[in-house]
């Protein structure tokens, strides 16, 4: 969430940080104030201490640095740790102008955590995590606070969204269930007292980085309710997260940094007061990028208004924040009635957490021991070992025989390198797969590794000079100097897709980097918010190369083009050219071919072990969408060489999205997926291809076959009308939802019910019984899908309601019931803006994923059936059937969706809807800005069916000024689907044919 402002902030912030009190006074604090009694009811020290304080102070407590009250007694309190898996880093500033980072405990990325589908596990997880960070807040409170940013519960709707490792899965149960179990675990499961505050992140229908402050998201309301509130629902309503981050996107035309949702129906899902927080520097947005608001005063008004608590922005500087706040106060935009609310809702969670309560309460005496402590070691290896998924094991290529496996070759990019992300933490020790398997196998085996990356070294034809190091550190600048392809003049190539690639000097193992210049070989990962790490290298026809920059920002693209390398008369390098024509024109000298050595080692081995993937910070990561989630094509060669060389050929992708890689599911005899799954991936990996854990990981997103199979706009949110998800996806996929192999089979016996039908508020039990019919233990995880025969509506294809993780030994059956309450069939009803139960018979499918369905049953619900709409009443416009063209808009700034058409032709159209013997009148609410005048057409059955009115629009010079217009109707009666055609720009908030 740090963006450009972040260096142009550091000296600042720097000095802000110093005049924070590293321990607040408690000299002047009463010990006997009721707010220091944990015996009172928690909304009784509230209201006392509320009652103490003074108007600057609350004020100065929406801040995200909330100061410390030295007369009271009262600390500093900083909302925002990072710890979606594992404590990650603090909004704080070191001297180095970096984030600070912690070096605890690094879990799975989370898309890894929710293939494990085991709930008990990520629970575990989570409290350690809350362990974790209270050992921090004990070592320093001012830079590690006990609020929590995590889990991230945004639906991975689309694998292309480059914050993909940050989710759980494509689906809203299955993510609920997750982020229920990891934010239980934070906060100790005790609603009443707090380890730690989660929040979860980022409200609402948020899955683009590209212009993601600009770019508003279109989702109509049954998306809005079945889709993406329902991820978030769970977690609050199970007291598992204290509060929700807005996110940076607009939705349906409104900042989500104002959405009202979080003062009403976040609210309203549990009764524990939240503590919401904007996401960082989004306060400023409203103003600035998105133009909003005039001034930040109304800004920020309309931010308490709309239910946050804490406003991340300008870092430790709450100056802006503060003098915004009473600029509202004095123009009447705000009451001292409306911040004492949100302060209470600060409160609360505060209270919770113990800081008032001798000793820090229930959770205060945890200690820096509890970081990285030996069990939470055991835990990070069994949670990278079950989040492991089998993609395909032909003729039993796996697990390995370690009596027969004496020789290996640990090939590839990943194979002897972890990387993190940018929300984890440093890992505090490493063991990459080469170290795990070396491990396992002991010193009586040959285990080499190699990573199968091109040397090359770059001369300057002109000078005859090597591009070389000179150092590790700020003041050893590479330069063209070198007299030869000495090792420092040589650097080892990956290859990350879309032709970026890293160059790795072969004398330092330091990543070539820009740094702003000069160019150093200073990095030991690709790192940064900018990620300046990242080059092409493109040849040109006179068989040279030139050198591009593509890191995720430059200093020369603030005020020119200039993102080609160039050398000067003294051999430094520059960013001195913008296109390749005049750029240095460099030989590329090959020392040594990665393929060439990779296929020998292969060759020579018994088992090649080959591990391929992405890099979390090159390949899509927050601000950066990706355009494919093919494999790059240089590891792709490396695969095809190494699979060739050597037909037993382990492939291990490691990634944190789903990648297409057809060649390499019909060729590899086995592939095993894992994220990068922090400091235990190597144990985790040895563990899953030596059989001492047998895989049980289950696939949380759709892995498809092409792009192709993916809508052309990463932008398009309504996965209804697109076909998006497994819900809706009618692609064959390359792996579906919930798949995963084991090393043993799994036999499903006749699905049961108890009853043939149920009431639209009974309960709904579904048994079977599953056999373990090979000869190793193992978990299989039954998953219970359901599809709707009938509806008013288009319903899903399946979708998931429930699962269980069962464990079998060789030859046992277990009896599995999937209870299912018959309301969490309801599908939003936009004929009435309400849920409902349809009457109609729901198919039950009990299976290994939702294309494998093993047993299968049905039974009768008794629900209702929807009527056909009433057209008379006043009808909310966006709660159309289909569309075509339109947006979804914000009605007024404050509250309301309507609907926007652009161009002319657009439509909306509102299916069976019943239209009453002598209704003549159309009239409706709308607004137009533009000057000339509009046309809203009501036709019947189609975009061009019958005409039966025109209702002109005068123009209102104005989004948000609505006037009532009204069109006589050519009289007509039945059921019909009636669709309103619009000619040009123009907004309908709701209308009614009477």
């Amino acid at each position: 969430m740090r963006n450009w402002r972040l260096r142009r902030g550091i000296t600042a912030l720097a000095l802000a940080l110093l005049a924070l009190p590293a321990v607040p006074g408690t000299a002047l604090a009463d010990p006997t104030y009721p707010f220091r009694n944990p015996h009172l009811p928690v909304h009784a020290r509230v209201d006392d201490l509320l009652g103490r304080l003074t108007q600057d102070e609350k004020i100065s407590w929406l801040h995200q640095y909330q100061p410390a009250i030295p007369r009271l007694g009262i600390g500093l309190f900083k909302t925002g740790t990072e710890a979606l898996h594992g404590v990650a880093w603090s909004t704080d500033i070191d001297n180095n102008g970096a984030v600070v980072k912690a070096s605890g405990t690094v879990f799975p990325q989370p898309v890894g955590m929710a293939s494990t589908w085991n709930t008990d596990l990520i629970r575990q997880v989570g409290s350690a995590v809350g362990d974790e960070a209270r050992g921090y807040h004990a070592q320093n409170p001012r830079v590690w606070g006990l609020n929590l940013w995590a889990p991230v519960v945004n639906l991975l709707r689309d694998p292309r969204w480059g914050r993909n490792e940050e989710g759980y899965s494509e689906d809203p149960v299955l993510t609920a269930a997750i982020s229920t179990a990891y934010g239980s675990g934070m906060t100790g499961g005790d609603p009443n007292h707090l380890k730690s505050a989660p929040t979860l992140k980022h409200y609402l229908a948020y899955n683009n980085e590209v212009r993601r402050d600009v770019t508003s998201s279109n989702v109509p309301p049954r998306v809005l309710n079945e889709y993406d509130r329902a991820a978030f629902e769970p977690a609050i309503a199970a007291d598992a997260a204290t509060g929700v981050m807005a996110a940076y996107n607009l939705v349906n035309g409104r900042p989500a940094t104002v959405d009202p949702d979080l003062a009403t129906v976040v609210r309203d899902w549990t009764d524990q007061p939240l503590m919401n927080v904007t996401d960082a520097w989004a306060p400023n947005n409203l103003v600035a990028s998105q133009g909003y608001y005039a001034t930040q005063a109304e800004g920020n008004a309309a931010i308490v208004k709309a239910g946050l608590n804490s406003f991340i922005t300008d870092d430790t500087n709450a100056q802006p924040t503060v003098t915004a706040i009473k600029q509202a106060l004095a123009a009447g935009l705000l009451t001292e009635r409306d911040i004492d609310a949100r302060i209470r809702e600060i409160l609360n969670v505060r209270f919770r957490l113990g800081e008032f309560d001798p000793g820090g309460g229930r959770y205060g005496g945890i200690t820096p021991d509890v970081i990285n402590s030996p069990d939470h070691q055991r835990l990070a290896r069994q949670a990278a070992g079950e989040a492991m998924v089998l993609l395909k094991n032909s003729r039993q290529a796996l697990p390995l025989d370690p009596a027969r496996t004496r020789k290996v070759a640990v090939l590839g990019p990943l194979a002897d390198t972890l990387y993190s992300d940018w929300y984890g933490g440093d890992l505090p020790y490493q063991v990459t797969a080469l170290d795990g398997i070396r491990e396992r196998l002991g010193d009586s085996a040959s285990v080499n590794g190699l990573d199968g990356a091109d040397r090359i070294a770059l001369k300057d034809p002109a000078t005859g000079r090597y591009v070389t190091a000179t150092g590790t550190t700020d003041a050893d600048p590479v330069a063209a100097t070198g007299d030869s392809a000495s090792l420092a003049a040589q650097f080892d190539v990956v290859d990350w897709g879309q032709d970026v690639l890293t160059l790795r000097n072969a004398a330092n193992g330091r990543y070539l980097g820009y740094n702003w210049g000069p160019f150093l070989t200073r990095d030991e990962q690709p790192n940064g918010w900018y990620v300046q790490q990242q080059f092409k290298l493109e040849p040109q026809a006179d068989d040279s190369v030139v050198l591009r920059y593509v890191g995720y920002e430059t200093k020369e693209s603030w005020f020119g083009a200039n993102t080609y390398v160039t050398v000067g008369g003294d051999g430094a390098l520059t960013l001195g050219a913008s296109t390749a024509a005049d750029a240095t024109h460099f030989s590329r000298e090959v020392v040594s071919s990665g393929i060439d050595r990779a296929v020998a080692a292969a060759k020579a081995a018994d088992t090649a072990v080959l591990v391929v993937g992405s890099n979390p910070f090159i390949n899509g990561r927050e601000a950066h969408d990706r355009t494919s989630t093919a494999l790059s094509a240089g590891q792709e060669a490396l695969v095809k060489a190494v699979v060739k060389a050597n037909p037993r050929t382990v492939l291990v992708l490691q990634t944190s999205y789903p990648v297409t890689i057809g060649w390499e599911q019909e060729h590899a005899p086995a592939i095993v997926w894992t994220t990068h799954a922090g400091a235990e991936t190597g144990h985790a990996v040895a563990d899953v291809l030596f059989g001492d854990r047998n895989p049980s990981g289950r696939l949380t997103q759709t892995w498809y076959r092409s792009d192709g199979q993916l809508p052309p706009d990463l932008l398009e949110y309504d996965i209804i009308t697109s076909g998006q998800t497994y819900l809706y996806n009618t692609a064959k996929p390359l792996y579906p939802f919930g798949y995963g192999l084991s090393y043993t089979r799994f036999r499903y016996g006749q699905a049961r019910t108890a009853a043939q039908s149920v009431a639209a508020d009974g309960t709904i039990a579904v048994s079977v019984d599953v056999t373990n019919t090979g000869s190793r233990a193992g978990s299989e995880v039954v998953q219970l899908y359901t599809h709707q025969r009938a509806s008013r509506d288009k319903t899903p294809i399946r979708a998931l309601k429930a699962f269980q993780r069962v464990e079998l030994a060789p030859g046992q059956t277990r009896t599995v019931t999937l209870r299912l309450p018959a309301a969490d069939l309801a599908h939003w009803d936009v004929t009435r803006s309400r849920w409902v139960v349809e009457k109609s018979t729901y198919d039950l499918l009990v299976g290994a994923s939702a294309d494998d369905i093993r047993a299968r049953t049905a039974v009768a619900v008794r629900g209702e059936t929807i009527p056909a709409r009433d057209l008379s009443r006043t009808t909310r416009a966006e709660n159309f059937d289909r569309y075509a063209g339109v947006r979804l808009v914000d009605e007024t700034k404050v509250r309301g969706t309507a609907v926007g058409a652009t161009a002319s032709g657009q439509w909306i159209s509102f299916a069976g809807s019943a239209l009453r013997p002598g209704a003549d009148t159309f009239t409706a609410k709308v607004a137009k800005a533009g000057a000339d005048a509009g046309t809203i057409q009501v036709r019947l059955g189609s975009p061009t069916g019958r005409l039966l009115g025109t209702a002109t629009v005068p123009s209102t010079g104005d989004d948000y000024r609505y006037v009532s217009v009204s069109a006589e109707l050519a009289r007509t009666a039945g059921t019909h689907d009636v669709y309103l055609v619009f000619d040009s720009a123009l907004r309908l908030a709701d209308f009614s044919i009477r």
